[in-house]
């Protein structure tokens, strides 16, 4: 019985890990996306009229 416990928390925290991976590596590539889109209009931003 206890093993089959855990066994069950060995893959529940395995996969928590991945997950929180997974998350975080497309949060910084969101972020950087973000800063260079930004920076780009930024740089164009005299060629905008009204």
């Amino acid at each position: 019985m206890n093993e089959k416990i855990y066994k069950t928390i060995s893959i529940a925290g395995a996969g928590s890990i991945a997950i929180g991976i997974v998350v975080l590596i497309t949060g910084i590539v969101t972020g950087v996306l973000s800063i260079v889109c930004g920076a780009a209009l930024l740089k164009r931003r005299k060629d905008v009229t009204f």
